[in-house]
């Protein structure tokens, strides 16, 4: 099944009957992933701030698949918002199976210039809210679920589970945290999303032990490089800065010069907070560069990601839990950082104490 781009090799009905409550799903990423559950069978509320954003995704996604969307207004970093979404979807569906933490803030900007509201704004999205909604949906929606299913972790985490299994117990309730790789390699202009996103992996972990007796599945999606995304155009700093090889071009002239007016009109014109080249933004070029860091050859699509969010609410999952999936064609381990973009940055870490000269 799929409204666009490929179709799907599951069974269309796969999630009939479930129930799934995504923050962030009025656009991007989530809002493919609501349309993927929609076209296999299941109900979804999404949640956002943006009122008039989300209701147009929901009547778009409705009309799309046949299926029913019921959008929530709500911000994530407010829990009294949080708990009045939460008890709307349950009184709209009666029960969340699947709960989806995809909302999210970001932007690329050096640590010295980023600001302590940044940088608090970013972590309350994504690493506060995501365990606000957590935490809601599982005291309101999957511990009562497990209790009225009978399973012996209601009444204990050190005994096993026992007695009637709940009619969802081949897959339990679920939970998906969208995340990213950037931190991994510790990306430069990241450093607010990296430390937010960390923690959201480690909650991951944590929430997949502590939950785990509820037969609540925890996991979590690193998405790549997405395709026709609002997060590619605003954080791919190859298509935000103009065609690479020009730059490289000049960075070389630049670093070969002392510290003359070209070389700081360079670093002017390439630094992140001077803003989006207009002119530039989305060249075939650009993503072409991107797309050669990567070993699998193309650039992401949200399908892909919404894909492996529909397999990690299977039964044929079932056994996965604290895990982090990786959806990004192998980039993060070839792309190396964003010091090219930087002169001054990249020549600094080329000269570096600590380098060490290979020795053939």
């Amino acid at each position: 099944m799929g409204s666009m781009g490929r179709q799907s090799s599951f069974r269309g009905d796969c999630l009939k009957g479930k129930v799934a409550f995504i923050t962030g799903g009025g656009s991007g990423i989530c809002k493919e992933i609501a349309r993927q559950f929609m076209l296999h069978g299941a109900s979804v509320a999404i949640a956002s701030r943006d009122q008039k954003k989300l209701h147009d995704a929901a009547e778009l996604l409705a009309s799309e698949t046949g299926g029913c969307c019921f959008p929530v207004t709500m911000d994530v970093r407010k829990e009294s918002q949080v708990v009045s979404a939460v008890d709307a979807a349950m009184a709209k569906f009666g029960k969340i199976d699947i709960l989806v933490n995809g909302a999210a803030g970001n932007f690329l900007c050096s640590a010295e210039k980023l600001s302590y509201k940044g940088f608090k704004t970013v972590m309350e999205i994504d690493a506060h809210g995501s365990f606000i909604v957590s935490k809601t949906v599982f005291e309101k929606c999957f511990k009562p679920a497990a209790q009225r299913a009978d399973l012996g972790a209601a009444r204990g985490l050190g005994e096993t589970v026992r007695g009637r299994q709940s009619d969802d117990a081949g897959c339990g309730k679920v939970i998906l945290n969208i995340s990213m790789t950037l931190h991994y390699t510790a990306t430069l202009l990241q450093t607010h999303a990296g430390v937010a996103k960390a923690a959201v992996d480690a909650m991951t972990k944590h929430l997949a032990v502590e939950w785990g007796p509820y037969n609540v599945r925890v996991n979590s999606i690193a998405p790549g490089a997405v395709a026709d995304t609002v997060g590619l155009s605003k954080l791919n700093p190859f298509v935000q800065r103009g065609n690479i090889s020009a730059h490289l071009e000049s960075q070389r002239k630049s670093l070969q010069a002392t510290d003359n007016s070209d070389a700081g009109a360079t670093s002017r014109r390439l630094h992140p907070e001077n803003g989006v080249d207009p002119a530039r933004e989305g060249k075939k070029e650009d993503l072409e560069f991107l797309r050669q860091f990567t070993p699998l050859q193309r650039i992401g699509t949200a399908q892909d990601v919404a894909f492996t969010a529909v397999f990690l609410c299977l039964p044929e999952s079932s056994f996965i839990t604290g895990a982090n999936v990786v959806v990004d064609g192998g980039q993060w381990m070839t792309s190396g950082n964003f010091t090219l973009l930087e002169p001054r940055q990249n020549e600094a870490w080329r000269n570096a104490p600590f380098r060490v000269e290979a020795k053939l």
